[in-house]
């Protein structure tokens, strides 16, 4: 076979396949919803691997599943065979890519459904916004309570789930070993004479003290907040996301992401990062357009413009 030329490997790696150094052979990314692939889909894959690639399998740090040695030749059967199986090879480019999330629905210390609301921005983003261009690629992870498992803060729309102590000192009987101030990992809660006093400067809103009190005196379903980070990055280039200034609900997540891409897009250059243009036009007057209608007022307008070119 003659030797690929640059227009080739970049029209595929637009797809989702990436060469593979040293070679004329490339990784396929296959983009799960939410992280999550069901026991068929990875039978999919693994056959996939086997028919076109080296049967190899490596999973990205954005839980896709990248199918590693196929040829470039094979590379349309493979995305057929995949289609076959409801799968699609992508996550590359200057667009919305995968959505991760922890395992929060799960796991003990998720304060809410994370692969429930992942798989919604998935359907509503990475694949309502496809064709959508950005100025450079845009990362969203959902992280289910403040041990940040899945690094909500080093994406570029970050969210972590809270519970905030909804404590009723009446309810209070000053227990000798407080379950409260026992459980608590930061030390926040402490037993003060004969009542139990959280301190609000140290507490996390974890979530780790709701139900632990036999009495009730911390509501075991107290309502889940939400931080919202934005701006993060990781790599040659570290910037903690800028945590919004307050939690917010979860009905205020969805139009803060949309009005978050759409600033994005309507600021930053070509091949800029989300935090680069934050830190180049504000933070505050960032944050000041999230808090605002009028980017979403703008939306057609937005969309349908040009990522602008640097001066």
């Amino acid at each position: 076979m003659a030797k690929l030329t640059g227009q080739e490997i970049t029209r595929v790696k637009g797809m989702g396949f990436l060469l593979n150094r040293g070679t004329e052979n490339f990784s396929g990314r296959i983009v799960p919803a939410a992280g999550v692939f069901t026991a068929d889909e990875l039978t999919a894959i693994a056959e996939c691997a086997r028919r076109f690639g080296s049967g190899k399998v490596v999973m990205t740090s954005r839980l896709t599943a990248e199918l590693v040695g196929i040829p470039f030749d094979q590379i349309e059967p493979a995305r057929e065979f995949a289609a076959q199986a409801g799968l699609s090879f992508g996550g590359t480019g200057a667009k919305i890519r995968p959505v991760t999330a922890c395992k929060g629905t799960t796991c003990i210390y998720g304060n809410f459904d994370t692969q429930a609301m992942a798989k919604e921005i998935h359907d509503r983003y990475y694949l309502g916004w496809k064709d959508v261009k950005l100025p450079h690629k845009f990362k969203i992870a959902v992280g289910g309570c403040p041990n940040s498992c899945m690094k909500p803060s080093l994406n570029d729309f970050g969210v972590e789930g809270h519970r905030v102590p909804q404590y009723d000192k009446d309810k209070c009987r000053g227990c000798k070993v407080c379950q409260i101030e026992k459980h608590c990992p930061v030390k926040a809660a402490k037993l003060v004479g004969e009542k139990m006093e959280i301190d609000e400067k140290i507490c996390k809103t974890c979530g780790v003290c709701t139900g632990k009190c036999p009495f009730k005196a911390i509501a075991e379903n107290g309502p889940v907040e939400y931080q919202i980070f934005v701006g993060g990055t990781w790599g040659k280039h570290t910037r903690m996301g800028t945590p919004l200034s307050r939690l917010v609900t979860q009905e205020e997540i969805f139009p803060l992401l949309e009005k978050t891409m759409l600033w994005f897009k309507e600021n930053a250059y070509q091949k800029e990062r989300l935090g680069a243009a934050m830190d180049r036009i504000g933070a505050d007057k960032m944050e000041a357009a999230l808090f605002s209608d009028d980017l979403l007022a703008r939306k057609e307008e937005i969309l349908a413009a040009e990522v602008k070119t640097r001066p």
